[in-house]
C-alpha cells in the first residue's frame, strides 16, 4: 500500500518482516495467506499486517513488485537487441527465469486483473515492451499474426506451471517448443 508518506523506521521493518514471512509461506504453501499466522510469525499484531496490506492481493503485490520491476527492465534490454528473433527469445527466457525464481511474480502474472497502481504501471510497461518485441518479430517472420503480449503472458504462465508440476527442470526444451509454436 503506497500512501506517499514515508514509513517510520520501525513500521518499515515490520512491513518488510511481514513481506518476508509471506514470501516464505508462498513458496512453501502457496495461496491464500493466513494473515493471523503471518502476523505471529513476523512478530507483529494482525492489525499491523492489515494496516500495511488490507487485502491478500496487496500483500502478493508487495512480494512480486521487485521481480516485476526486474523483469520490466529485462524486457526493455531485450527490446534493444538488434535481431528480432533474438529479442523475442531473450524476453521469453528472462520471463521464464523470473517466474521460476519468484513464486510471487508467477502468481501475479497468472492473475487476470492488476488492481494495484504500482503493479498496473509496471504491467503496462511490460506489455508495451513485449508488444514492441512481438511486432518486430512478426515483421521478421519469427511470430505468427494474432499473438499479443497477453497471449505470451498466458503461455509463459502455462510453461512455468508445466515445469513446476513436472518435478524436473524442463525449462530449456519447453522454451524451444514455445518459440517454435509462436513462429507457427
Amino acid at each position: 500500500m503506497s500512501t506517499g508518506t514515508p514509513l517510520r523506521a520501525d513500521a518499515a521493518r515490520n512491513r518488510e518482516r511481514v513481506v518476508e514471512v509471506a514470501r516464505r509461506h508462498l513458496l512453501e504453501h502457496g495461496l491464500p495467506f493466513p494473515m493471523n499466522a503471518l502476523a505471529r510469525s513476523a512478530g507483529v499484531g494482525v492489525g499491523t499486517v492489515y494496516r500495511h496490506f488490507p487485502t491478500q492481493e496487496a500483500l502478493l503485490e508487495a512480494i512480486a513488485l521487485p521481480g516485476l520491476r526486474a523483469l520490466t527492465g529485462e524486457v526493455r534490454a531485450a527490446a534493444a537487441l538488434e535481431e528480432p528473433a533474438a529479442a523475442l527469445r531473450a524476453v521469453l527466457a528472462a520471463a521464464l527465469a523470473r517466474l521460476r525464481a519468484d513464486a510471487g511474480l508467477a502468481a501475479v502474472l497468472a492473475a487476470t486483473g492488476f488492481p494495484g497502481a504500482d503493479r498496473a504501471e509496471l504491467v503496462r510497461e511490460l506489455q508495451a515492451g513485449t508488444e514492441e518485441v512481438l511486432e518486430r518479430a512478426r515483421r521478421a517472420g519469427a511470430v505468427r499474426a494474432g499473438i499479443g503480449a497477453d497471449d505470451v503472458r498466458r503461455l509463459l504462465c502455462g510453461v512455468d506451471h508445466a515445469v513446476r508440476s513436472g518435478g524436473d527442470d524442463r525449462t530449456a526444451p519447453y522454451l524451444d517448443v514455445l518459440v517454435a509454436g509462436l513462429r507457427g
